[in-house]
Order: C-alpha cells, then structure tokens, then sequence
C-alpha cells in the first residue's frame, strides 16, 4: 500500500467492490434442500434367512458332505469284520474277544488296576502300621508316601508281567492252533521268567513259578466259567 492509495482511497473502493461482488454471488446461488424421507420400518415385512437360503445350492446340508453326488449303486465299499470273534479253539473267554489286541488291552488294564489297587492297600496298612502314636499329620504324610510307593510298584509290575503274558500267550496259540490251560500256564512261566532274567537263575525261577500258579488258577477259573455258561446256554 502506497500513500497515495491510502490519500485518494482506492483501497476502500476496491474493497467495497468485492463485498458487493461477494453478496451478489451468494444471492444467486439457491439455497439446498433437502427431500429425502425415510420408509418407516415394518416388523411384519421384514425378511429372515431361510428367504434367501431356500433358494441356495447349499440349503441342504448333506450337499456340504466330500462325498456328496456320488453315485451309490456303483460304489464300492470296503468291508471289515471288526465284530467278528477269534475262532481259535479254546480262545472263548468271559468277555468276547477278537484276538490278540483285545487280550492285550483287556488283560493289561485289568491286571494293572487290580494290582495297583491292592498295591495300595499294601501300602495303607504299611502306613498306618508305621505311623501308629504320632500326630495325625505326620501319619497322614506316612500313609501317602506308603501309598504312592507301593502302589504303582505293583501295579508297573503286574502291567509288565500281564503284557508279556499276552505276547507269549497269542504267539503259542498261533503256533499251535488253540487256546487251552497248557498255553496259559507256559506263557505265565515264560513270562515270570523274562521278568526277572537280569536277577538271576534261582529269581528267575520263583518267579516264573509265581506267575504260571496264577496263569493256572486263571486258566481252571476260566474253564469253570465256561463250562457254567454254557450249561446255561443249553438249559
């Protein structure tokens, strides 16, 4: 800005100018307005998704299956018997068995618990036997690790005996084709004897006659039970 702009007042005019030029602009430019007016919402109009899956490829849920669209009749299927029983003679037992996987699981857990459990039986009256006249704290601590000691002592042990019994009992009832007392007592004494090898000959000895004794008494258990229920079968 010169002086002789700020004397003659050709700033003001300039300025005055532009606001009028300003206000004419915003005089011809029309104001906006506003038409749009919401549909209000109808419950009972309103769509679910069954309206837009009844429609869909997938609304049948089979049709999601990896086999879906296969033809049936010209499929061929894969038949196992999974159901059916060893046919060994002699190889019926109180529970229906398929083999050798079903003796070794069946035999191994049975023997593992029942073993364990009186492990732990042994234990409880070792404990308290020991623990008699001190405070209950110090008996209850005594009686646990009694417990937790014998045990799982007797029960690894039996669970190894019972494993190897199996693995000797199947082997002599495929090589001889049939299951009887002659097996169950040999595979018990085979067993007690791998049990204890690394002791011993006389160790090895008293312990394969421990286990074939019980072979033998389940072996004479077994033909009782056998013989009652088929009687019963008969009747």
């Amino acid at each position: 800005m010169t002086i002789w702009d700020a004397l003659t007042g050709r700033k003001s005019s300039s300025s005055s100018s532009s606001s009028q030029s300003s206000a004419s602009e915003s005089s011809s430019t029309p104001a906006p307005t506003d038409t749009f007016a919401p549909t209000p919402f109808n419950p009972a109009e309103a769509q679910g998704v069954d309206s837009f899956l009844k429609s869909s490829a997938f609304a049948d849920p089979s049709l999601l299956h990896p086999l879906a669209g296969l033809d049936k009749d010209s499929l061929e299927y894969l038949s196992l018997e999974d159901s059916a029983l060893s046919d060994l003679p002699g190889a019926q037992t109180a529970i229906p068995s398929r083999g050798f996987s079903d003796d070794l699981c069946y035999g191994t857990g049975i023997t593992y618990l029942t073993a364990l459990t009186l492990g732990g039986a042994w234990g409880l009256q070792e404990g308290l036997r020991r623990s008699a006249g001190q405070p209950p704290k110090l008996r209850l601590n005594s009686v646990l690790n009694a417990v937790t000691r014998r045990g799982p002592f007797l029960g690894n042990s039996a669970g190894v005996v019972a494993i190897t019994y199996n693995c000797f009992n199947s082997g002599l009832g495929k090589l001889r084709g049939r299951h009887d007392a002659a097996n169950t007592i040999a595979a018990g004494a085979l067993s007690g004897m791998l049990f204890k090898s690394t002791r011993g000959l006389r160790p090895m000895m008293i312990s394969g006659g421990i286990v074939a004794s019980v072979a033998g008494v389940w072996a004479v258990t077994r033909q009782v039970l056998l013989s009652e229920t088929g009687h019963e079968h008969h009747l």
